[in-house]
């Protein structure tokens, strides 16, 4: 005979498994079943057009019997709305099923994987980089088709208070791409990144030509090291890769600037875009200070570090530069001088993962602290050193690992 009700936590805790499945009945169709091996399950007893039906509520104790009453209570609601509560659990989770199946995260590494068969695979990963850091931790677990236009640009907002807005373009522009192969695929009807246009910080005018691509920069690098033109050049294009520095202020370097001991370069405010900012520090790389070291004993005698070529009393020409860029069959659509600063920023930011301020304080941006005050040049000193020889590292093997890349400038 079946246990009477009301049932108590007593009486689950006293009753004991027997040769025979044992039913602990609590009123209103629900009950415990106690099998011969032990568990406990939790079971609805209910009739649905005429028919006797089982529904499962879990297992004790994980389903404690306040939770299961609760349960039973809901699932005697839905009857009484003429909904068969085990019929709704099934919908209801074909539907959860359907919609992980057609959240962001999982289309966009679909799409990936297919595009990975004709892009580099650099570039793949500096999109799925840019995803799972910027985009997937806010809406990645989003149905696609369900993701709004002002949850879109929340996240693309979050990118541009780093200081990093061509980032948020780009990410913007991958978003698009995954919807239009959502569309394509039959999970989106419309493409809400196109309602997005305008609303982004523009870019600033007068952007510079420049080679992000990791594999692509090798390919730059490497043209570099084999140029066959001018010693002082060909060596101006080896350090400005290291140093970042705006055309003017690396063309125009003097020797007293710099201090090969300390591994430090000194830029006068005078000579800076930002005077206000008082003088830029610029700290030395292995790399750079090996380059310096070759070039000392062709130029270090005079006042320029990159002499111009007719007289060694005027810095080099700013067109010196561009002109061996064009001399390796590299187009200025594809990379000028300034570019040298866009590269760095983006691939420290989005491939490094260095801090952002970092970055813009070694760009000689307008960094201010907590109190709107400007950070003097040695603000960050350390963690600076640090990231400008993580930064040179970092060329030294994309120069080398992208040695046999598809990749062509």
């Amino acid at each position: 005979m079946p246990k009477k009700l009301p049932l108590t936590n007593t009486a689950i805790l006293k009753a004991q498994p027997g040769d025979k499945p044992l039913k602990l009945f609590d009123g209103g169709g629900l009950f415990l079943l106690i099998k011969p091996s032990g568990g406990k399950w939790w079971r609805l007893k209910y009739r649905y057009l005429k028919r006797e039906k089982l529904l499962s509520l879990g297992t004790y104790p994980e389903v404690s019997l306040k939770e299961a009453r609760e349960k039973r209570d809901f699932a005697r609601k839905q009857l009484a709305a003429e909904i068969d509560p085990g019929a709704n659990r099934k919908a209801v989770k074909v539907s959860r099923i359907d919609s992980d199946g057609n959240s962001l995260e999982i289309i966009s590494r679909e799409w990936l994987n297919k595009k990975s068969y004709v892009w580099s695979q650099s570039h793949t990963d500096k999109i799925i980089r840019r995803l799972e850091r910027d985009v997937f931790p806010w809406i990645g677990k989003r149905p696609i088709s369900e993701i709004t236009p002002p949850e879109l640009l929340g996240v693309l907002r979050r990118i541009e208070e780093r200081g990093v807005p061509e980032t948020a373009h780009r990410a913007l522009q991958n978003f698009g791409q995954v919807l239009r192969y959502a569309i394509a695929t039959g999970r989106a009807t419309y493409n809400i990144a196109g309602d997005l246009r305008g609303a982004l910080m523009p870019i600033k005018e007068g952007h510079f030509a420049a080679i992000t691509d990791p594999e692509e920069v090798g390919s730059l690098l490497r043209a570099i090291s084999s140029y066959k033109g001018s010693v002082v050049t060909k060596c101006a294009m080896r350090l400005a890769p290291l140093v970042f520095l705006r055309p003017g202020e690396l063309r125009q370097a003097e020797w007293v600037e710099i201090n090969l001991e300390k591994a430090e370069w000194i830029i006068p405010a005078a000579r800076m875009k930002l005077k206000n900012q008082g003088d830029h520090l610029v700290p030395l790389s292995r790399q750079a200070i090996e380059i310096l070291k070759e070039l000392h004993p062709v130029t270090g005698e005079g006042r320029y570090v990159f002499p111009g070529a007719r007289s060694g009393s005027r810095p080099m020409s700013d067109n010196a530069i561009l002109a061996a860029m064009r001399r390796m069959d590299i187009p200025k659509e594809q990379m000028t001088g300034h570019g040298f600063r866009a590269m760095a920023r983006t691939i420290l930011d989005e491939v490094l993962h260095i801090r952002p301020d970092y970055i813009e304080h070694q760009l000689a941006h307008a960094v201010r602290d907590p109190n709107g005050r400007a950070y003097n040049r040695t603000a960050h000193l350390p963690e600076r050193r640090k990231m400008m020889q993580k930064w040179a590292d970092y060329l030294d093997t994309i120069k080398l690992t992208h040695s046999n890349s598809r990749a062509k400038l």
